[in-house]
């Protein structure tokens, strides 16, 4: 299957003459079909496959990966990573955004706006918002893997509709590590109340449950999109932390 990392990791094999094409590290993998406007990729290389370009390889290497990407896959910055940086562990937080139509939806928005065939309460996806809040184990939500935790913590979750005609609502959640399907199985579940199909009370309920639950339905890929990733101040520290398991 074509995914991102195949394809940037085929560029870099390309511009570096490496072969086989070296290994990335992400900030977050993504579902088939979910986008990222900002994602953080690490690769080790050999100093010396670098193009030189008027002593600025970095931009150098940056110019000559966009010429042989595809155009809906762009490299925006190239930086030498401080000692022990991972992509992946050495993050603080992720957050992602979710999109949804009430109304017909922007044809021109398709792959990014998931239309919705009822109407969305507000205050209702709030409440069930607010609940999600701090340290819990999501394992309702979650693809469980084995020796792997699904203890998280949600920084920040609201959801918003903008006052433009057709405007969509959107989800804004922020945490700092998401397990597999997450996101979208928390949007399935917080839909589901905003449409009034379900309770409030059904939705703490999943909080508590020990295991993936059958009645929560996976939101659409498209709507989601990896919007912002931070790193600390010292990334190196962080993932020692990150890759400490959680119970």
């Amino acid at each position: 299957l074509r995914t991102v990392a195949g394809v940037l990791e085929a560029a870099l094999g390309t511009v570096l003459r490496l072969h086989p094409a070296p290994i990335t590290v992400c900030a977050g993998r993504t579902d088939a079909g979910v986008h990222a406007r900002d994602q953080h990729v690490h690769v080790d290389v050999p100093p010396e496959t670098l193009p030189i370009s008027e002593g600025a390889p970095l931009a150098a290497l940056r110019n000559r990966l966009n010429g042989v990407l595809p155009d809906d896959v762009r490299v925006f910055d190239v930086a030498v990573a401080p000692s022990g940086f991972d992509a992946r562990f050495g993050a603080d937080w992720r957050e992602y955004r979710y999109r949804v139509s009430e109304t017909v939806p922007d044809p021109l928005l398709r792959g990014f706006v998931v239309p919705w065939p009822a109407p969305l309460d507000l205050i209702e996806l709030n409440a069930a918002a607010a609940m999600l809040l701090g340290e819990h184990d999501f394992a309702a939500f979650c693809r469980r893997r084995e020796g792997a935790t699904t203890i998280r913590s949600v920084l920040a979750c609201t959801w918003t509709r903008g006052t433009a005609a057709g405007a969509p609502t959107e989800l804004t959640i922020r945490a700092d590590a998401f397990c597999h399907s997450m996101v979208r199985s928390l949007v399935g579940a917080m839909l589901s109340v905003g449409d009034g199909r379900r309770a409030r009370s059904w939705f703490a309920e999943l909080l508590t449950a020990p295991t993936r639950r059958s009645d929560v339905v996976v939101a659409p890929a498209a709507g989601l999109v990896l919007e912002q990733v931070a790193y600390a101040d010292d990334p190196a520290a962080r993932a020692t932390v990150t890759r400490a398991r959680r119970g």
